[in-house]
């Protein structure tokens, strides 16, 4: 992680020095054969922001629901947290499943090019070639460059599946259980703070009102980190990641209040008229 923090800040900075010190210290680390391997946290950065975004929303369009829908705090906080609950193991499970079946369907069609290339290679080298010609190789490069790496057919079919395919061949240590376990973890982390406002001042005299302001300040506050967190894996300034979520999250947020508001509405209408028949 640090190397790639150095490198994006030498590029930020346009200082060349910088960056090739980067490279020949990375290049010096991967020449060690006891150099340890550390999970690159941008690998699971699409469970963190994709549990947590749906962590926050769904909790506080449930709030916001309840709210607009004239429920109390106890209805609020038991529907809050049996859904952080539920949904979490839901989107966990669904996300290690997901990843577990998208990758034995990579592998499946890595084995594929793999017997392509052992029963007819040349046909396979000709196929690469053409695709780094389209990509503005000269046909004697491509040559050059697709024959050297047919000779190592491991490294040349896991180019061939990136190439003609545009898949990535994952990693025999790539466990589709801990992208579960990363998006369970986001989702009830950040699913929590839109209903700390009701859990942290249970027994208190503070209007419903004020507590659900509260819970909006909270999530709109838990919406922006999230975005700035995102935007630390890209090249996206931290403000507009944060203001990107915090918008979009509080878009969605806003009309769950507004069919709770409505729905109540609808229902005290409907009960009204019941009750000037009778």
């Amino acid at each position: 992680m640090r190397d790639l923090s150095a490198a994006r800040d030498a590029y930020a900075q346009g200082d060349a020095d910088a960056s090739r010190q980067v490279h020949a210290e990375k290049s010096s680390m991967l020449k060690d054969k006891n150099h340890e391997k550390h999970m690159n946290m941008s690998d699971k950065l699409k469970s963190i922001t994709y549990g947590g975004l749906d962590g926050i929303i769904t909790t506080f369009a449930i709030v916001s629901g309840a709210v607009g829908g004239g429920f109390g705090v106890e209805v609020i906080l038991v529907l809050g947290f049996s859904n952080i609950i539920a949904d979490a193991l839901s989107m966990g499970i669904g996300d290690a499943l997901s990843t577990k079946a998208e990758n034995a369907a990579i592998m499946k069609e890595r084995e594929r090019e793999a017997w392509e290339l052992k029963h007819y290679k040349e046909g396979e080298i000709e196929e690469m070639v053409e695709i780094y010609e389209e990509q503005g190789m000269s046909r004697t490069d491509a040559e050059v460059v697709v024959r050297t790496m047919a000779k190592y057919e491991d490294f040349f079919v896991n180019r061939m599946m990136v190439d003609e395919l545009d898949l990535k061949v994952p990693d025999e240590d790539d466990n589709p259980w801990i992208d579960g376990l990363v998006t369970f973890s986001s989702f009830v982390f950040f699913g929590i703070f839109p209903l700390l406002a009701y859990a942290c001042t249970i027994g208190s005299d503070l209007e419903e009102r004020i507590l659900f302001m509260i819970s909006c300040c909270i999530t709109l506050v838990m919406l922006f980190v999230l975005g700035v967190c995102k935007s630390a894996f890209s090249s996206q300034p931290w403000y507009l990641g944060g203001c990107e979520i915090m918008f979009f999250g509080g878009f969605v947020a806003a009309i769950s209040f507004f069919i709770g508001w409505i729905m109540e509405e609808a229902i005290m209408s409907n009960q009204s008229n019941l009750g000037g028949i009778h």
